[in-house]
């Protein structure tokens, strides 16, 4: 199936990952993979950091005159601002006497990450949590993304919210995609976009940061993907593991999610029928989210996710010293007043991740045309 693993550290000299599971004859290149690691690294509200870095992933193996050959991709991204960090970040011992640091920052993995790894030093830790990780998993997902477009499911993003002010809607069904890859916070409301904005400065000025929502969509899923028979098969399990481990993300729901809380069966359900000019069996609404008892169910799969402030704050929070246990200011790390817009982004990613899986799970192939005959073969089937 497809699977990956990460490697690297925010400042370390490069991010790495090794992508497994690709069938053969799937064409990619770099510049694809471009798109999408440039798109999460914008947004209004970034920091310093984005301004040094611009990421490219290289491709190192898997990829022959630009087809996959079924072995693992392995990919390259090179932290540019490792040079402003050699010292620190050595991978051999220096000689150099090197500050730790020990302030804990609260909303981080500086104190739990620290004692659990027997460390003095934040730095392996944060390192390693920071956000920065994310951009490996971003190229990951596009290689998900264009193996996807193989079977026409198309994903995409907005946001919904940022400190506290909401997008007039949030019925996927009406979202300007267009839009939305135009405006500085990814939200296609205009009038809820310069909210935003103001809230993101006024923050930035105050020294805060600002959390807020996405929401991440995924059209064109075969119905099907997924399993009821295993706790660990389903697909909305994976889908809400996958969109919790993104940094920041404190919770997630899919469809309606938690405003179903608040309805009687009879309206939290959507109406089945059978579309016969397309030969597609629909539902006359979306609560669900398009996933059913584990498995898509051929409508668009929507996931909501909840993204928490940035803890690295300009003006600090008081906590304690790791070495001590004295109350200090918190550790201030180079941050950004909002991360939201990026987050959808990041949120395209793992979703991509998932329903590459899910497809691969469902229709196997080593090659390319295996895998699109043999989910041809199965929506005919269902068609009949």
């Amino acid at each position: 199936m497809f699977r990956f693993l990460t490697a690297g550290e925010s400042h370390g000299r490069a991010l790495t990952a090794v992508v497994e599971g690709i069938p053969a004859g799937l064409r990619l290149d770099e510049d694809y993979i471009a798109r999408d690691l440039k798109r999460r690294q914008g947004g209004y509200g970034r920091g310093g950091r984005m301004k040094i870095e611009q990421d490219r992933a290289e491709i190192l193996s898997g990829v022959r005159h630009g087809l996959t050959i079924g072995s693992p991709i392995s990919l390259l991204l090179w932290n540019r601002d490792w040079e402003n960090w050699q010292d620190v970040m050595a991978i051999a011992a220096v000689e150099k006497a090197i500050e730790p640091v020990t302030r804990l920052r609260p909303g981080h993995a500086d104190l739990a990450g620290a004692l659990k790894y027997g460390q003095e030093d934040v730095r392996p830790i944060l390192e390693r949590a920071s956000a920065r990780e994310t951009a490996a998993r971003v190229a990951v997902g596009a290689v998900a993304r264009r193996f996807l477009d193989e079977f026409g499911i198309e994903i995409h993003s907005h946001t919904i919210a940022i400190g506290g002010i909401w997008a007039g809607t949030k019925d996927s069904t009406n979202v300007d995609w267009g839009q939305v890859e135009g405006s500085p916070v990814r939200c296609g409301d205009g009038e809820a976009e310069r909210k935003m904005m103001a809230a993101i400065d006024e923050a930035r000025e105050g020294g805060d940061s600002v959390g807020g929502g996405f929401q991440v969509v995924a059209s064109g899923v075969p119905i099907g993907l997924g399993s009821h028979v295993q706790w660990d098969r389903r697909l909305d399990g994976k889908i809400a593991q996958a969109l919790m481990s993104i940094n920041a993300v404190k919770g997630v729901e899919i469809g309606a999610g938690f405003s179903l809380a608040s309805l009687r069966g009879s309206q939290a359900h959507d109406i089945i029928h059978f579309d016969r000019a397309r030969g597609q069996w629909r539902h006359a609404s979306n609560r669900a989210g398009g996933v059913e008892g584990g498995m898509a169910n051929g409508e668009p799969v929507v996931v909501n996710a909840v993204v928490k402030p940035i803890p690295t704050l300009g003006k600090p929070l008081p906590s304690a010293d790791l070495k001590t246990g004295e109350t200090v200011q918190a550790h201030v790390e180079r941050a950004d007043a909002c991360v939201v817009p990026a987050a959808g982004v990041i949120g395209e990613a793992m979703l991509a991740i998932v329903l590459a899986d899910a497809v691969l799970e469902k229709f196997g192939g080593d090659h390319i045309r295996e895998t699109l005959r043999n989910c041809q073969g199965y929506l005919e089937a269902i068609r009949e």
